[in-house]
Order: C-alpha cells, then structure tokens, then sequence
C-alpha cells in the first residue's frame, strides 16, 4: 500500500471515529428539550455528555490537520468551496461548547432556557450540514483548472441539490436515532423511556432516507460493485440496532448503530477512490490521491507519528469511556444551579 492510500485510509477512519462519537453527540444535543422536561432532567441529559463531547471533537481537529498534511490541495480546494457551509459548521461548533459551559452560571430559567436552546440549534445545524457536504464530495464539484492550479468555479447555491439535502437528511436522522440510543444506554427512569420511544420512530426515517442516499450514490455515481455489499451491511446493522432497542437491549443497539456508521462512511469513501474531489466539469480538474497529496517524505514521517500516537490517543478516549460508563438519571442531580463540570467533580 502506497503511502497516499495509506492516508486516505487513514482520513476515512478519522471520519469514521467522528461521525461514530460526535454523532450521538449531535443527537443528545438536539433531543435536549424533546427528552428532558424539567432542569433537573436537563442537567442529567447534559451529563452524559460533559466529559465526552470535547473529546469527540478531537476528531475532528486530526481529520482536518491530517487532510491539511497529507492532501493540502483537497484541503485547500475544499474550505475555499465549501467556506459558507464549513463557517457555519465552526460557528456552531463554538457556540456549542460554550453552551455547555455557561448554561449553568446563572441561576435564572430564562439564561439557562436560551442555552439550552442554542445546544438545540448548534447541534443541528452541524448534523444537517456535514451530509450536505460529504453528498457534495461524492457527486462532484465544479472545479476549473487555470495555470495548473485547481479551484472551486461554482457558488454556496451549487452546493444545495435533491440529492446533497438528501445526504444532509441521512446525517441528521442517523444522528438523531444513535443519539437517542446513546441516552437510552446512558440514563434511567422517564429520560431512558422517552429516549428509547424515539428510537424506533425516527430510526425507520433514517432508514427510508439512508437506503434512497445509498442506491442513489451506487447507481448514479459509483462504479464499483463491491459499494453495494457495502450499502447492504450498512441496512442490516442499522436493522439490528432498532431491534436490538426495541428490545431493550441498549449495549447491542449502540453497537449496532455505530457498525451502521462506520460502514456508511467506508461505502462514501470507497465510492471516491482513488478521488478525494471529483470535478463535475472536467475530469482533468478531478483531485485525487496522487495530484493532491504531499511529497512522500511528508507522508513518510506523518506515518511514522501516527503510528507512535494513535494508540496512546484511543486508549485515553476508551478509559475515559470506561470511567463514565454509568447511567444517569434526574435523581443524581441535587441541584439544576450546580454546572456540568461542577456536578461532574463533586
């Protein structure tokens, strides 16, 4: 294996890693209100969350500055023609983790309600945008090439179509029903009923949606026959997970839902290979893993800390896992004032 293949494995595996954890992340964050009634109920939700969600952006952070080192004109072609959609992504982002932290600084309702309300939105936007984009990657995009350079030719309205909205619908309800799993695993009492009655009925929608998404991209812009296996085990594990929840079976469900996201991400990827940004105008302008990438040096010392650093990486995150493995429920909380660390700590 070459070392340009090497790291679009690797890139497809961080994004794997992010959709998995700030996957259920987005999905607790948008189900907040929808699960959690009272403060007290909110303060759990918010819990299962507070020592996780920051180090599920990590991901993100190593998918981006890994791109940047080892495919700097995919990075670059990318923020310059997905700027608006990718600002609203950060913005969000930002907004979010604020939320979390000053949501609880002030005792009054109508403070705690309007951040509560922006974890909703902050939440959502990045769930709906993120399969906008990916959509957007595999379809392909405008790109024109002048003086040997390559770039983006289209606007922010190119990138909205039937079948990117259609990605960022897969996005958003599969991140809703692995979120709702999630809590339904992770909390007690009235928040692990509600959570685990919405799991079923948003699960079938996504369902719906990411079975169209996937048959559209197979038939319309794939060439490869083993993208259908892959769309196949995609549909029997996010089967399982539903039936796994609905009986009762939490662990399962999870695991389930998170093989669903994995593979769903393999199926895009492998449809992209050996493109990281196909052009829809002329092929010649298409990125791939040859003409994007670093010099094989670059690539070579980037493999050499990858492999150092990665284990040390996962084997913090699963003990941070296995520490806060417990459920959560309204009753641990003694006081909807005290704040997500502080409640964390004491």
């Amino acid at each position: 294996m070459s070392f340009n293949t090497f790291w679009f494995v690797i890139i497809a595996v961080l994004w794997i890693g992010y959709f998995i954890l700030e996957g259920f992340d987005f999905g607790v964050g948008i189900l907040l209100k929808t699960v959690a009634k009272t403060q007290a109920e909110r303060r759990a939700v918010l819990t299962t969350l507070g020592p996780l969600w920051d180090g599920n952006e990590v991901w993100l952070l190593v998918a981006g500055g890994a791109t940047f080192a080892a495919f700097p004109e995919w990075y670059a072609t990318l923020f310059s023609g997905f700027y608006l959609p990718l600002f609203l992504i950060l913005v969000s982002l930002i907004v979010r983790g604020v939320s979390f932290e000053y949501r609880s600084k002030y005792g009054d309702s109508k403070w705690r309600n309007r951040w509560d309300n922006a974890i909703v939105i902050s939440s959502f936007l990045p769930a709906l945008l993120w399969g906008v984009a990916f959509a957007n990657i595999v379809r392909g995009v405008p790109l024109k090439e002048e003086n040997g350079v390559i770039e983006y030719a289209g606007g922010f309205f190119n990138l909205l179509n039937p079948y990117t909205l259609l990605g960022g619908l897969v996005t958003l309800s599969v991140f809703l029903t692995h979120g709702a799993i999630f809590l339904s695993l992770k909390t007690e009492g009235t928040i692990h009923d509600r959570a685990r009655g919405l799991v079923t009925k948003i699960g079938l929608f996504a369902a719906v949606v990411t079975v169209a998404f996937l048959a559209i991209t197979a038939v319309a812009y794939n060439s490869k026959t083993e993208v259908y296996g892959l769309a196949a085990v995609v549909a029997v594990a996010w089967l399982l997970a539903l039936q796994f929840s609905h009986k009762g079976r939490e662990g399962y469900a999870f695991l389930f839902s998170s093989v669903a996201l994995a593979f769903a991400v393999i199926t895009l990827f492998t449809t992209l290979y050996p493109n990281v940004m196909p052009s829809s105008l002329l092929e010649s302008a298409t990125l791939n893993i040859t003409n994007a990438s670093s010099t094989q040096y670059t690539l070579k010392v980037m493999t050499i800390v990858a492999v150092v650093l990665t284990p040390i990486v996962l084997i913090y995150q699963g003990w941070t896992y296995w520490v806060f493995r417990k459920r959560v429920s309204a009753k641990q909380i003694s006081s909807p004032e005290v704040g997500v660390l502080d409640n964390i700590n004491s």
